[in-house]
Order: C-alpha cells, then sequence, then structure tokens
C-alpha cells in the first residue's frame, strides 16, 4: 500500500453520498483535501465534521462543474499552497427522469451532459497539465454500470457514462509517458441521493430503486477509490466494475420482498 499522506486531492461532488464518503475515507489517510460542491453549507459540515475525527487541512470549494468559466477561474484562484493537485476525483454527476427518448425533456438532457460529461472534462482539462507538468498524478473518474450497458429509458445517461468510461481510456492514452495514473471506477446500485435526484425529490418512487435488495454503499465506493489511490506508482487500477451480490446487470436486481 503507498502513502498519499500529505498528498492533495481535489473531490468534486464532495458534498454528499460518494464524494462525501471519498473524502471520509481520504482524510483517514493524511491527505490533504480540496472539497468541492455547489452545496457549501454541506462541505462546511462536513469539514467540521471531519475535524472532529482526525486533524485534517482542508479548503473548501463552492463549484459548479458544470459552469466552464466558473471552473475555470476557481481552479485558477486556488492559493499556491493548495494549487498542485496529487489526485482528482470526478465524482459530480446526476441522472434526470426515466423517459423514453422521443418524450425526453431536452432540459434532463442538457443537465445530464453538462455535469456528467462537460464536467467531467472541464475540471480535468484545468488540472491535469499541471499533474503532466509535475509528471506525477492520479485522475479517477466515477463511472456506472450504466457505461457498461444501456438500460431502458435510461438513453441519456447510459450515454454519459460510457463517455466517461471511454474517456478515462483516452486520458491514459493521452499522458502516455508519464507517471500519470487513470482509474474509472463503475459502480451499479448504491443507495445515495441519486433516486432522489432523478425522481426530483419523489421519495416513495425514490425507495423503490432499493427496497427489497442490499445495495451498496458510499463506503463502499470509497474504499475503492481509496484502494485505487494507494497502489505503488507502478500500478495502475484502469478500471473497476462493483456491484452488489444482489444484482447481476443494471436492471436485473434481486428483490426479496418480490422472490
Amino acid at each position: 500500500m503507498g502513502s498519499i499522506q500529505n498528498q492533495t486531492v481535489l473531490i468534486t461532488g464532495a458534498s454528499s453520498g460518494i464524494g462525501a464518503a471519498c473524502a471520509r475515507a481520504f482524510a483517514q489517510t493524511g491527505a490533504r483535501l480540496i472539497l468541492a460542491a455547489r452545496r457549501l453549507d454541506r462541505l462546511q459540515s462536513l469539514v467540521t465534521e471531519l475535524n472532529h475525527l482526525t486533524a485534517i487541512d482542508s479548503h473548501v470549494l463552492q463549484l459548479d462543474v458544470s459552469d466552464r468559466a466558473q471552473v475555470e477561474s476557481t481552479i485558477r484562484a486556488l492559493p499556491e499552497e493548495w494549487s498542485s493537485v496529487d489526485i482528482l476525483v470526478n465524482n459530480a454527476g446526476l441522472s434526470r427522469g426515466l423517459d423514453p427518448l422521443q418524450t425526453g425533456e431536452i432540459e434532463d438532457w442538457e443537465e445530464m451532459i453538462d455535469t456528467n460529461l462537460k464536467g467531467l472534462l472541464y475540471v480535468t482539462r484545468a488540472l491535469l497539465p499541471g499533474m503532466v507538468e509535475r509528471d506525477r498524478g492520479h485522475v479517477i473518474n466515477i463511472g456506472s454500470i450504466a457505461g457498461h450497458e444501456a438500460y431502458a429509458r435510461g438513453n441519456v445517461y447510459c450515454a454519459t457514462k460510457a463517455a466517461v468510461r471511454s474517456l478515462s481510456r483516452g486520458i491514459k492514452m493521452d499522458v502516455f509517458g508519464t507517471a500519470i495514473r487513470v482509474s474509472c471506477v463503475d459502480p451499479g446500485l448504491v443507495e445515495t441521493e441519486f433516486s432522489q435526484v432523478r425522481f426530483r425529490g419523489d421519495t416513495p418512487r425514490a425507495e423503490k430503486v432499493y427496497a427489497g435488495t442490499t445495495p451498496l454503499t458510499p463506503e463502499d465506493i470509497a474504499e475503492i477509490v481509496v484502494f485505487c489511490a494507494t497502489r505503488p506508482p507502478h500500478v495502475n487500477i484502469s478500471e473497476v466494475l462493483v456491484v452488489c451480490t444482489d444484482q447481476a446487470a443494471a436492471t436485473m436486481v434481486y428483490r426479496r420482498n418480490e422472490a
């Protein structure tokens, strides 16, 4: 296990779910944390929580990754002591709706593309040149099982996650000959705010997604992300597809109350 103590880790979408779990997991390694998300109050609460658990060095960014100008100006304005990011966790992402393409809301498509795909590109583009210049770094992208197989009514969301998977491979080719590592961690069913966001706060509908089964937790994914980051420098975990034991495919989930 390689030490990442005092390395600087930037996590997008850090205010909840997998992003917040990654912050907690990286804090235990002694890494320095840059926590980025739109909800500043949640980030500040997370930092308070982490400070009660362990002494961490942290910096908070209120950031909407889908806003290119904001990403560029925010990264450019990082204080000098925070400007050399060693590990980037591109976690910010969302899904909207479950409509067939022919009745889908174009605004929903744009929100998913702008966040899941363009947001990942904007942040990576802002930080990767520094990694190349220093000849070290690690880009860890949070993908999805949806990037491996499309499912009914998942059209645009699946397309964005397939793009994340393809981009991860492409970035590794682009940094070929450097010591930079690139990983893509692709979860299946994880119980987070994901379904609440997808169904715009329809709690009963969101709860049905996880009913009768034992899904992954954000902590399960965070553990894998930290595992990728703490391999010896010559080891690159390129891709990890992780599902809960009850899941065999994107939409094939065993539910005990339906057996």
